[in-house]
């Protein structure tokens, strides 16, 4: 079969299964993902022509990457559970309080700020698995918690783990071309030099649209969760939303320009946290009338799950000091920065490896770096905590016996969602009889071929595509990068700049992905309602990509009667009438 059109939509097929069961019928991912995995195998052996031996083979490679998430989601709900039952959290939560009560405030302070530092740190899911189960400590419903650990999982994103989306995942999507090779000659630099600079146009558009992701996040929050259902209420603390996203993304692209992408989001996330913290303790911005949930006898069923939130734990008041309670955190950042920018260290904990090189003879190996993996330093500092906060035996078998129950809960999702992952980035001309590019890529270019000199408009909505099938915005520009320079270079475009839309495009991603959604939710007990988190994180995903797409068209081709003029225009337009409509109805809200 050569019908590209016709591939196209074979190849989309098993992500349609997944989101129209996910997010249109709201099935449990364990029974959403099993489906996808099926149509996923049966498309990629009868129409890619793909062997039982390959398919079996990428099976095992998604089993092995599943075991890698679950050893960090468990290292996640462990800590959560030692920080419970020490006492910690109690601790934490009237710190918190006393910055201020509102939770607006708290989610920006915790989601967009600490999660930034944290996403610079480690990456690949580990802010949400942080940030939810805080969250629900401090009396977060457990869907809204998942909310905020998703929505933040964009703009620090393409920084993410000291910079590895863009220096493997773009760096290695682009090596050994000689297109590439004679582009950076052109320009006058070296590979390092041209990374550097696609990198800097990556934080530049991120900047651009990651400045309303906090306003989107508290606005998200007060619709679906606050007692009347108002975007307004949201929009009410638009100057400390903007305040803290300026906070960020301006170190961000200073950091950028003058560092290079290793650590935009670790030091842009740590500025921010810091000088927000500091201000905020003085009152600087913080809104005159608190914004609270409803009491949560008023609670939907489908908000919570099986843990309980902070405010049914039983602790009350201030069991240690605040230092103390906040050291695990503390030292969760420390050792994550540690492992991934000391050279020495990295290299030998990363060195230590287990898995297959090479699986049933098909070339696809996987393995896991068991010392260097975030589950390794939840691990080491559950173990810390325990002297630290002088935990008793009861306690300390209470917390691994109940993040033991928790871990259960994923697994089935998971062990079904990254083979379906594996079989579709597997499925090309090396494991196929038909000599066909990988689904993705047969995606990709059915797509290309209908944008035509469209084409940078769209490049983030397949970034996001490689992030929602992967799980991975890494894995979508090892994937897509080479194809989106290419694609640039042949209707005449920049091809740095659709490069970066790419990357920015499948940072925004994160917010939908399924498996990343799954982790979330298992680290604070909410199973099963995956389609109901990305029927909300889509939202704020779909504006990042429309805004981030219309950007890069206007500065490739200038502003003028164009596509990407039009599209931001609208964009723009839509989010100004969207805002006025919303301060008329703020002004009908107590001061």
């Amino acid at each position: 079969m050569d019908n590209l059109g016709v591939l196209s939509l074979l190849a989309l097929t098993p992500i349609l299964v997944v989101a129209v069961l996910l997010v249109g019928l709201r099935w449990p991912a364990k029974y959403a993902m099993p489906l996808g995995f099926v149509a996923a195998a049966l498309i990629g052996s009868l129409v890619w022509g793909m062997g039982t031996t390959a398919i079996v083979a990428s099976t095992i490679e998604g089993l092995i990457i599943a075991v890698g998430l679950l050893y960090i989601i468990f290292g996640a709900l462990l800590l959560l559970q030692t920080l419970t039952q020490s006492g910690a959290l109690a601790t934490i939560r009237a710190g918190f309080t006393g910055i201020s009560p509102d939770r607006r405030v708290q989610a920006i302070i915790i989601g967009w700020l600490f999660g930034s530092f944290i996403e610079g740190a480690s990456g690949f899911g580990t802010p949400a698995a942080v940030v939810a189960p805080l969250l629900l400590a401090l009396g977060f419903p457990a869907l809204a918690a998942v909310l905020v650990g998703m929505v933040i999982q964009s703009t620090p994103v393409s920084f993410g783990a000291a910079g590895t989306p863009v220096l493997t995942g773009i760096g290695q999507g682009l090596s050994g071309s000689a297109e590439v090779d004679a582009r950076t000659a052109a320009l006058g630099l070296d590979a390092t030099g041209y990374l550097s600079a696609i990198g800097f146009e990556v934080a530049a558009l991120h900047a651009v649209a990651g400045t309303l992701i906090p306003l989107f996040l508290v606005c998200l929050l007060t619709r679906f969760f606050g007692e009347n259902r108002s975007f307004a209420e949201g929009l009410a603390v638009a100057p400390f939303a903007l305040y803290a996203a300026f906070a960020m993304t301006v170190p961000y692209v200073l950091v950028a320009a003058l560092l290079g992408p290793e650590f935009p989001s670790l030091l842009g996330g740590l500025v921010g946290l810091a000088l927000v913290m500091f201000t905020s303790s003085r009152g600087f911005l913080m809104p005159r009338t608190v914004w609270d949930f409803p009491p949560r006898e008023r609670w939907l069923d489908r908000w919570t799950g099986t843990l309980s939130s902070g405010a049914d734990d039983g602790v009350t008041g201030t069991r240690m000091s605040t230092w103390l309670a906040w050291s695990p955190y503390v030292l969760v950042a420390a050792v994550l920065v540690l492992t991934r920018t000391v050279a020495p260290v990295k290299d030998a904990l990363s060195g230590v490896t287990v898995g297959p090189a090479d699986i049933l003879g098909t070339g696809i190996g996987e393995t896991l770096q068991p010392l260097y993996s975030p589950g390794a330093v939840f691990l080491l500092v559950c173990l810390v905590t325990y002297g630290l906060h002088r935990m008793k035996g009861r306690q300390v078998a209470t917390s691994w016996a109940v993040s033991g129950r928790q871990l259960a809960g994923a697994a089935v999702a998971l062990l079904f969602a990254l083979p379906l992952v594996r079989i579709l980035i597997n499925s090309g001309a090396e494991l196929n009889t038909t000599g066909l590019a990988s689904m993705p890529l047969t995606l990709a270019e059915g797509a290309a071929a209908v944008a035509g000199p469209a084409w940078p408009v769209l490049a983030p909505w397949i970034g996001a595509l490689g992030a929602f099938v992967a799980g991975s915005n890494t894995v979508s520009n090892l994937t897509f990068a080479l194809f989106q320079f290419a694609t640039a270079e042949n209707i005449g475009a920049t091809p740095e700049t659709v490069v970066a839309a790419q990357a920015v495009g499948g940072a925004a991603g994160n917010m939908i992905t399924v498996h990343n959604v799954v982790a979330a939710s298992a680290t604070v007990g909410l199973l099963g309602r995956e389609g109901d988190v990305i029927r909300m994180t889509i939202i704020p995903m779909t504006y990042y990509c429309l805004l981030s797409g219309g950007l890069a068209f206007v500065l490739i081709h200038g502003v003028g009667l164009n596509t990407g003029t039009v599209l931001l225009t609208l964009v723009l337009l839509t989010l100004a009438a969207i805002v006025v409509g919303l301060r008329r109805a703020a002004a009908r809200l107590p001061a």
